[in-house]
């Protein structure tokens, strides 16, 4: 039952979308500290404030679209969506106050500081990835 609930063509959609956002909202992060390496701070902190952390938001939105369209299929109580949301409050979170602060900054401190931001950032990422494969709790 559930499979029929969730295969229409708008639940696809947003499902590609929250996808794609996924993409873009972790892409670049990978890129970072061969950026800075490089000296190319002012793109990071463009990439950063332009494309990364407002696809970190449109996730959460199309995240939330997904469970709201699933017809009850999934529900806030769930164990893989509540923990996934925990995640990505986390991954907002270490964007906005610990990568985005430190990307222009040139010192070391700046630089241990970035180095951890994108690691927890992957960290996340995997998490989020394992909960939304998994769904533990379905």
């Amino acid at each position: 039952m559930l499979a029929i609930l969730l295969d229409t063509f708008p639940y696809r959609a947003m499902a590609l979308a929250h996808i794609l956002a996924a993409i873009v909202a972790f892409g670049p992060l990978f890129l970072y500290p061969s950026l800075r390496r490089t000296g190319e701070t002012q793109a990071i902190a463009a990439t950063h404030m332009k494309m990364t952390f407002p696809a970190l938001i449109v996730l959460w939105v199309l995240g939330m679209g997904l469970a709201g369209m699933s017809e009850d299929a999934y529900k806030m109580s769930q164990l893989w969506l509540a923990l996934s949301i925990v995640d990505w409050l986390i991954l907002v979170t270490v964007s906005w106050f610990l990568i985005r602060p430190s990307i222009t900054d040139t010192s070391d401190a700046a630089r241990g500081k970035l180095a951890a931001g994108v690691g927890i950032t992957h960290l996340g990422l995997f998490i989020g990835l394992v909960l939304m494969v998994w769904k533990p709790g379905l």
